[in-house]
């Protein structure tokens, strides 16, 4: 059945009548959500095709090179072999938080025209503002931020020939922190003779924007720029460019405070019987700096996925997780001592180095026990290590803000803000292998049967064939940083659920805890068939010390509504307060009844917030959403 231009049809494969009106957010028939997926049209002409105009009876043009699939449910048409301009979009799918990936392809009046996905467009398919018309708004760290990440993409995308991609100011595009390409361009444009695009040519379109940065470091930025105009487009070259732009950008980050507080919740799952996840830190309250006697905290963070079943599975992560905080430890410890910053790219040859030790263990312990093939056990590994580097600023010693993300398998990171959720990491699966050989794209390598079964883990192999992927981030907003075993992110979870389940963290009004423990139930209850393990490590930076939730703290009329023995009940489950500590002052008050009746009104008491208890533990299991969401609501001022 052919959609109309004003139609969108239901993904239900189910539906009977699966036409919709656009605009309409659930089908009218079965109320399944209908999917609004807006792509990229790239295309010699294309930008020429009017709003209204219907594409092969599939694709509606909203806005120029806009286009919106009207049955998204459908797999767009794919040739048997893959045109050339499509290759560095696969190659450089690891970089798919800046570069679009490939949907399909389509024709229009025999102009060729490849549809791109995952392109800088917001959820109304509108285009997301260019760097350059949000440079003079943003901090002097963004700035720089943004400067960085382009340097950083420089080398794979001369490596895949499409470099020029960054010298199109309006194809440069920003998502709060993150830069983001809207399509590829490549450099072979003038026959055998071209020549490639050089760092002098990326500093001439800097230096537009330099001109209007930030005072403070309009200066230093200038003579990057100058620095790039001279120095060879070669590795050496590139160094040179990317340690003076790194010192400037941790310095200016360093300006702030940031202040860290890391809490973890795991649970076995609903129908395992054995948990062979492991985290760092352990389970308990949250922990920042002021509360933490170990170094470690609150800068590390880990989440391994066992791999093997209960006899070997469990035992890979734990032995994994107890090697990497020896040897974390030990690089924290090199780190102190020295005197100058350590660059990115060394860092990153540590941390991989380490993973690689880890990896070893486990292997070493698989070979001794004889384990071969399919009995070798492993782990998954994501970590997190915000590397506390030390520099000297004009408001004293500061931390350098740098945030190191390392995973080898299916456990990820995520950084959610009140505004976005990223993904920070890529699956070592089959999907992303197909992917990035060129082989298959990414929706269509995600049908197969074995999409999902791992390429690599920890102690499966020996070290020389684990690749680890470790790159460096910069904390420069207030945001959450989510690690995650598969049991959370199966099935689009955290993207279906970042918003609700953050919202009253990011408004001062749900503890760290009680969002972290709110999600593990809400994972059990959707994806209860895998262990389930998060991290949580939220990220503030600013000037003043921060006013987290403090669940000791007085309540005032102003604050709260007023506290029922059903609150007080609930705060004893909430924050693993004995209920004999919040029934103290009822006990030690001067009475005068009899010592029976006594007895009878604190058993009575006592009885109340047991059953109330059991009831707000019910609630929290199975509508967790709702739980937090009432939780917020009785934490709101009475005057709202």
């Amino acid at each position: 059945m052919n959609s109309s231009p004003s139609s969108i049809q239901c993904p239900n494969p189910a539906c009977l009548h699966p036409d919709n009106s656009l605009g309409r957010r659930l089908c009218d028939r079965c109320q399944t959500p209908l999917v609004y997926r807006y792509l990229w049209a790239s295309g010699e002409g294309i930008e020429q095709i009017p709003a209204g105009t219907q594409v092969g009876d599939r694709y509606l043009v909203m806005f120029p090179q806009v286009w919106l699939d009207t049955q998204p449910a459908l797999l767009p048409a794919i040739p048997t072999e893959f045109p050339a301009i499509a290759m560095p979009y696969l190659h450089l799918f690891a970089q798919r938080l800046h570069v679009p990936e490939v949907y399909g392809f389509s024709t229009f009046e025999g102009i060729d025209v490849i549809l791109l996905d995952n392109v800088p467009l917001d959820p109304s398919g509108q285009p997301l503002p260019a760097l350059e018309t949000l440079w003079t708004k943003v901090s002097a760290v963004r700035q720089l931020y943004w400067l960085w990440q382009l340097l950083e993409l420089w080398v794979p995308l001369q490596t895949q020939g499409v470099a020029n991609s960054l010298l199109v100011p309006d194809n440069v595009r920003v998502e709060g922190w993150r830069v983001r390409l809207r399509e590829l361009y490549p450099d072979a444009t003038g026959g055998a003779t071209a020549k490639p695009p050089t760092l002098a040519a990326l500093a001439a379109v800097w230096m537009r924007w330099i001109k209007s940065a930030n005072e403070t470091i309009a200066p230093q930025l200038q003579a990057i720029a100058q620095q790039m105009q001279t120095v060879p487009t070669n590795e050496a070259g590139y160094r040179t460019v990317s340690t003076a732009l790194n010192q400037l950008l941790l310095e200016r980050a360093a300006d702030v405070p940031l202040r860290l507080q890391v809490v973890t919740r795991s649970s076995t799952g609903t129908q395992r019987s054995h948990n062979e996840d492991a985290c760092f830190p352990p389970e308990g309250k949250a922990i920042d700096l002021f509360s933490s006697t170990d170094p470690l905290l609150p800068h590390l963070a880990i989440v391994c996925d066992g791999i093997g079943g209960h006899a070997g599975g469990e035992v890979a992560s734990q032995l994994a997780i107890r090697s990497l905080q020896l040897q974390i430890r030990a690089l924290l410890a090199e780190v102190a001592e020295q005197t100058e910053l350590i660059p990115p790219d060394v860092v990153m040859q540590q941390i991989e180095a380490i993973i690689r030790v880890v990896n070893n263990l486990i292997a070493g312990q698989n070979n001794e026990q004889g384990r071969e093939a399919r009995q070798r056990m492993g782990t998954t590994l994501v970590l997190a290590l915000q590397l506390p580097q030390k520099l000297t600023t004009e408001m004293g010693a500061r931390n350098t803000h740098e945030l190191y993300i390392a995973n080898v398998g299916d456990s990820r990171a995520y950084w959610i803000t009140p505004r976005y959720c990223h993904q920070l990491t890529v699956d070592d699966d089959i999907a992303t292998r197909e992917v990035r050989l060129g082989r298959s794209l990414y929706h269509e390598s995600l049908r197969r049967a074995d999409a999902g079964a791992l390429i690599q883990a920890l102690g499966t192999r020996d070290a020389e064939t684990i690749f680890p992927t470790v790159r460096r981030f910069m904390i420069e907003e207030e945001g959450v940083l989510l690690l995650c075993s598969d049991g959370l992110s199966d099935n689009g979870l955290v993207e279906r659920s970042w918003e609700s389940m953050t919202h009253g963290l990011f408004k001062g009004k749900m503890p760290l805890e009680i969002v972290a423990q709110t999600w593990l139930e809400l994972a059990n209850r959707h994806n209860g068939h895998d262990n389930i393990s998060i991290v949580m490590l939220y990220c503030r930076v600013t000037q003043e010390e921060p006013t987290l939730f403090d669940p000791n703290a007085p309540a005032t009329p102003s604050e709260l509504t007023p506290i029922s023995p059903l609150s007080e009940a609930s705060r004893a489950l909430l924050y693993d307060q004995d209920a004999e500590e919040d029934l103290e002052p009822v006990s030690e008050e001067p009475q005068r009844r009899s010592p029976n009746y006594l007895a009878l009104t604190f058993g009575l008491l006592v009885l109340f917030i047991l059953l109330g208890g059991m009831g707000l533990s019910i609630w929290r299991q199975v509508d967790p959403v709702g739980f937090g969401q009432t939780w917020e609501r009785l934490l709101q001022p009475s005057q709202e």
